[in-house]
């Protein structure tokens, strides 16, 4: 048995081989804790990676995001093993660790919420790359979703950068989710013509465009009794991809058709009249 005496009669690197020895054991096991603990966490993250990115639902990003968590949980499990191998009191360790993850989370409030917000984005997938979307007064089409933010570029050509939290928090109208759009016109017309023509070559101009889907079938109808005009309503569906093409041509061609056949697109007008003295 070595005194304490002894011991501090010996230079550091004899008190140090003295150590290993009285704890061989202890430092073996440890050693081994330590070996098996970051291959089992290595193995895991990759499963895991693995797993999440062959399902549908899941993102390359989020999954990667996902097995990195699972791998940083499993090496802190495996410190806090090790440690407990040379009679670390493992509770306090524990406590501090849940504390500063805690200040962490408090000063990183922000950011951890736009990664929150990036994750949920990237799994229920309301919006993708290459879509066109509406949010707030945003009109754009997704150029990239990441973990902390998602850049659109806007029709005009501008680059837009939103924090996910941002985005997640209001609501996403989506213009390529769905195959099919309907595309709707509301013509004013006067008076004095006639609405049932009026709806007839509507429909005629509808039915002769190979763009115009017949199920649903195009409709046209009386939308509205303004002030100056009667409203003549039509609406047609549309694969999506030709929604924008479609509108333009259907909107001229209906100013084209009324023309030739007499039809007239009244404008407001005030009549002012004045008084004599």
């Amino acid at each position: 048995m070595t005194t304490d005496y002894e011991v501090a009669a010996l230079t550091i690197p004899e008190q140090i081989w003295l150590w290993l020895r009285l704890n061989m054991i202890d430092v073996a096991g440890a050693f081994a804790v330590l070996i098996i603990g970051l291959l089992v966490a290595g193995i895991l993250s990759r499963w895991v990676e693995r797993a999440l990115t062959r399902s549908p639902r899941f993102d390359p990003t989020v999954a990667n995001f996902l097995s990195n968590v699972v791998k940083y949980v499993l090496w802190v499990l495996v410190l806090v093993t090790v440690l407990a191998q040379f009679g670390v009191e493992t509770t306090s360790i524990l406590a501090a660790l849940g504390g500063m993850a805690l200040a962490i989370g408090l000063a990183l409030q922000g950011t951890l919420s736009n990664v929150a917000s990036g994750v949920m984005i990237l799994v229920q997938k309301p919006l993708k790359v290459g879509e066109a979307i509406n949010v707030g007064s945003i009109t754009a089409t997704v150029q990239n979703i990441g973990l902390f933010t998602t850049e659109l570029k806007q029709f005009d050509g501008l680059f837009v950068m939103i924090p996910n939290s941002e985005l997640w928090n209001k609501p996403i109208v989506n213009f390529h989710r769905h195959p099919t759009r309907r595309f709707e016109l509301v013509v004013g017309i006067a008076y004095g013509d006639s609405m049932e023509q009026a709806r007839k070559e509507l429909l005629a101009l509808a039915q002769a465009d190979e763009r115009v889907l017949a199920d649903p079938a195009p409709a046209a109808f009386v939308n509205s009794l303004d002030d100056s005009s009667v409203g003549i309503g039509l609406r047609v569906w549309c694969v999506t991809g030709d929604y924008l093409g479609l509108s333009w041509d259907l909107t001229e061609a209906v100013k084209a058709r009324f023309d030739d056949v007499g039809i007239s697109i009244p404008f407001p007008q005030r009549e002012i009249t004045r008084k004599l003295a």
